[in-house]
């Protein structure tokens, strides 16, 4: 068996795992971050220096600081620091700046 989904990368619990809770929630993690996808810019290249917990950018092609060797992914500060995800063929965004929604190819 897969320890991930075929479509969206959500971690499965495995048989006789311990901590299970641990996958349950970084799975949760994921779909919060991933669902009713909002970004806070698309194209973003600089990590902002007091970002709000679940703010999430969509990254350009050459993005410094901490979001170096990311570029194309969506990077989201949560829990303290950044989580990274490589968006799929079909996802959608909002882009709060500016106002639209955008589709990934």
């Amino acid at each position: 068996m897969s320890q991930i989904s075929t479509h969206l990368n959500l971690p499965y619990i495995q048989p006789a795992q311990a901590q299970k809770h641990v996958t349950h929630n970084e799975a949760i993690e994921l779909l919060d971050m991933i669902v009713q996808l909002t970004v806070q810019d698309f194209d973003a290249i600089i990590p902002p220096t007091t970002p709000a917990e679940g703010e999430t950018w969509a990254l350009g092609a050459a993005p410094t600081e901490a979001w170096i060797g990311q570029a194309g992914d969506i990077a989201s500060f949560r829990g303290g620091g950044w989580l990274f995800v490589t968006p799929q063929t079909g996802w959608q965004a909002y882009g709060v700046i500016p106002e639209q929604m955008r589709v990934f190819t």
